[in-house]
């Protein structure tokens, strides 16, 4: 059975309500989380792609992308955990793993399942939450992986999007 059903949650994967990339990350992360993560990539079987600066390179240990100057070449490790989905992971800083994916990949029960076993996955990897936000509302997760349960669960009513998006419309 899915952790959860595209019926109950279409609200949260509807770029107009959440906009199109919402804000995922693991918080209280570490420099060896990281190196979790490029080794989840590499042994996959996921395709994947390490950019510097918008240039294609192999994938460096997580302490080389982490240790580097702060007015240095933007990083991104674009992964496609199937061909249609792309999720973006910006190495920026180690005590947080970000990336985003865009909602309009993920739509009905099966982008739903995709995404959910995507963090799933790397919760997993990690041994640690794994929350979905709306875009530009950081601190007020909807849902995400929870180690504790084993999956991924709601953390908002979805209906409370639907209402939050069409109050802000109107102000």
């Amino acid at each position: 059975m899915p952790d959860l059903l595209w019926d109950d949650v279409r609200n949260f994967f509807d770029p107009d309500l959440m906009g199109a990339l919402p804000d995922v990350s693991v918080e209280g992360t570490s420099v060896e989380d990281w190196q979790r993560v490029f080794d989840l990539v590499r042994s996959s079987g996921w395709a994947w792609e390490y950019l510097e600066g918008g240039v294609a390179g192999p994938l460096p240990p997580a302490v080389e992308v982490l240790a580097r100057p702060a007015d240095a070449e933007t990083v991104d490790l674009r992964v496609r955990p199937v061909p249609a989905v792309l999720v973006i992971f910006r190495p920026m800083s180690a005590e947080e793993i970000d990336f985003d994916v865009d909602l309009r990949e993920v739509q009905g029960q099966e982008g739903a399942d995709v995404l959910c076993e995507f963090l799933a996955t790397l919760g997993r990897r990690l041994g640690k939450a794994v929350t979905m936000s709306t875009e530009g509302d950081y601190g007020n997760p909807v849902l995400g992986f929870d180690p504790g349960a084993d999956r991924v669960v709601l953390m908002a009513d979805p209906e409370s999007v639907e209402l939050t998006a069409v109050a802000g419309r109107g102000a």
